[in-house]
């Protein structure tokens, strides 16, 4: 027997392997207890091939791949001696593995004490086998039993896992122990976990998702550590990392649990952009697109694009209206936003604004060049002006502008609401963008001539009724210069009765006044009235009017409308006088006087931003903002309650 010797003595060093890293163990003498640290076997040594009676030798041996030729160590005969190597390990997730096995001359591989391999004779050649099997997860123990009986030894065994993607489907197992740390100073997340078990294991990947976010997430990186260092945004949001085991065939274990992380916000915000600013009389209005984000915004204000620029305002709205800038003075502004975490964006683009206080020159050559059928056209001059616009007003006076019946950025401006045959006074005012409106330029007279397309105007309904009496009478007024034919008496049951339709025709007559016999269905009807000009044309119908359910005289005309012919702003204040109402013999009585107010132009009852009463003929308004145009209007009221139409339009701006 003289095949080469590999011997093991108790000052050897063996290489032990876990996971694949190698790392260093020193044999122990049999006289010693002996521990091997998985998955190192424990090496036994006997002195005859039963494996019986007390080792004569005990060490670790980190590979199963040995020759002898003769005695493997001393105590041993040359022949007929027995070898065993046990380990119990773990084996992660289990999954497919080989036993390889060869042997000069007899071995025998068990599995958690179940045989697998057994090659178990005296021969003078080397014998090999190979086994494919499934290991269940978790721990199991592994024997190997060699004995030589005669002549040269040799014995190599191992067991590896079968990493083949077509054979391998078992996941590994989740990785476990993670931890996470966060530097709030640097910004960065430490992830930590416990090494894993598996034998086949290629790495493991980590994910990084935002809270609300779908699952797992993005993946971050694959790497052999059990630890990764991560810079999540520092947005101030809450983020979850995750571990998962990848092992050799490509299966990927489950998630990890959560492990979150609150960042610290130090991401500015965006800076404003389309930063617009609108100059007006009272105020330089500043506006600029809401950042994401931000939770307020601070403006600065610079007489020079350069600076300094000196903060003015922090407003948590996208819009800013300086109305402390210097009238007339061209002042440079700029933005920048702030978020919940105090972070201050770049500023945004510097724009220019003056609050212009300058009122645009008048219109010049007021002029009617053209009256006919459908309307008034009016023409002006704009010299040495900035105007942006144009207001017609129109009355039936000459002591006030009347009602506003047009704006326009033209110099010329066509009126055809106008009744037929009226004479109006006509006034044009210049406006400027800041909203500055010059005084009037001169006053001139305009009709709209009448014509066969011209439209009367429409009756005024009235319904009387004598005490005791089933008769009652129809009455109405018609204004306009249009020639009337005759008219039309309509009703429903409904009101405003409808005059388009023809079933609710009730009766014709070319009087002013319709008398019937009144039965008590007669009175739930509405009535209304239509007149129609010599040439056909219908005017807007009356309004619709309800008889009384019982005799005696009611008055249902509502009571005749005033006009306005003084308007004085001060202060804070407007100043209204209007001429005074009587009380027509017959009607009910007037008892004062409704003034309507808006900030708009074309005040109406329904638009009005504010009513007041009084029983005089005169209104002073106060607690108005200076610098602010307000439009009035004015109905008179009588003792029945009712209402007359309103007033031509006026307006003023407290503090010219």
């Amino acid at each position: 027997m003289n095949s080469a010797r590999r011997t093991t003595t108790a000052t050897a060093v063996a290489l032990a392997t876990a996971g694949g890293l190698l790392s260093t163990i020193a044999t122990t003498p049999a006289s010693a207890a002996v521990s091997c640290t998985s998955p190192v076997f424990k090496r036994q040594f006997f002195a005859n091939t039963t494996f019986s009676g007390t080792p004569k030798k005990t060490d670790c041996d980190t590979t199963i791949d040995q020759k002898w030729s003769g005695a493997p160590t001393s105590g041993l005969p040359s022949n007929n001696f027995g070898v065993r190597w046990t380990v119990t390990r773990d084996f992660g997730s289990g999954g497919p593995f080989a036993l390889n096995a060869s042997a000069l001359d007899g071995i025998r591989v068990y599995v958690d004490g179940v045989r697998k391999i057994d090659l178990w004779k005296n021969t003078s050649t080397t014998v090999s086998k190979a086994v494919n099997l499934t290991i269940p997860s978790g721990k199991h123990s592994i024997r190997v039993d060699y004995v030589n009986w005669t002549g040269s030894a040799s014995v190599k065994f191992a067991y590896t896992p079968r990493t083949s993607a077509t054979v391998d489907k078992v996941k590994p197992l989740t990785p476990t122990g993670t931890s996470l740390s966060y530097d709030q100073a640097t910004g960065k997340a430490k992830l930590t976990w416990a090494k894993n078990k598996e034998m086949d294991l290629a790495g493991y990947r980590v994910y990084r998702r935002l809270k609300g976010s779908s699952y797992p997430g993005t993946p971050l990186a694959t790497t052999t550590s059990t630890s990764y260092t991560n810079s999540p945004p520092p947005t101030g949001d809450t983020y979850y990392y995750e571990v998962r085991a990848v092992d050799k065939a490509g299966n990927v274990s489950t998630g990890t649990a959560d492990q979150p992380v609150t960042t610290v916000d130090s991401t500015a915000p965006g800076a404003p952009k389309s930063l617009v600013a609108k100059s007006t009389k009272a105020a330089n209005s500043l506006s600029w697109q809401a950042v994401s984000g931000a939770t307020s915004y601070e403006v600065y204000r610079a007489s020079n694009a350069d600076g300094p620029f000196t903060r003015i305002a922090v407003t948590g709205s996208a819009a800013y209206d300086d109305k402390d800038a210097t009238a007339d003075v061209p002042f440079a502004y700029k933005v920048r936003a702030l978020d919940a975490a105090g972070n201050i964006s770049v500023f945004s683009a510097v724009v220019w604004a003056t609050r212009d206080t300058v009122a645009p020159a008048v219109p010049q050559g007021v002029d009617v060049v053209a009256e006919d059928e459908d309307g008034v056209t009016l023409t002006w001059q704009s010299i040495g002006s900035d105007a942006a616009a144009y207001r017609v007003y129109r009355s039936t006076s000459s002591q006030s502008y009347g009602t506003l019946v047009g704006t326009t950025q033209t110099v010329t401006y066509r009126d055809t609401t106008g009744v037929a045959g009226e004479t109006y006074i006509y006034v044009v005012t210049a406006v400027d963008a800041a909203g500055n409106e010059s005084h009037a330029g001169a006053r001139v007279p305009g009709t709209r001539t009448v014509g066969p397309s011209s439209a009367p105007g429409a009756p005024g309904l009235s319904i009387l009724a004598d005490a005791g009496s089933d008769r009652i009478s129809l009455v109405w007024n018609q204004s306009g210069a249009v020639p009337v034919s005759g008219y039309t008496v309509y009703r429903s049951r409904t009101t405003p009765v409808d005059t388009t339709n023809a079933s609710n025709v009730y009766a014709t007559t070319t009087a002013r006044s319709y008398e019937m016999t009144a039965t008590a269905d007669d009175r739930t009807y509405y009535y209304a009235v239509v007149a129609t000009s010599t040439y056909g044309i219908r005017s807007a119908p009356s309004n619709s009017v309800l008889p009384p359910a019982g005799g005696g005289q009611v008055e249902t005309r509502p009571p005749g409308p005033t006009e306005v012919y003084e308007v004085v702003p001060g202060d804070g204040q407007v100043r209204l006088t209007w001429a005074i109402v009587a009380s027509p013999n017959g009607q009910s009585p007037v008892t004062g006087y409704r003034v309507y107010r808006s900030t708009s132009p074309g005040v109406t009852k329904e638009n009005a931003e504010a009513t007041y009463d009084t029983a005089d003929h005169r209104h002073t308004d106060t607690g108005l903002t200076n610098g602010t145009t307000y439009y009035y209007a004015v109905a008179t009221l009588n003792q029945a309650g009712l209402e007359s139409a309103l007033s031509p339009e006026v307006s003023a701006t407290p503090g010219t």
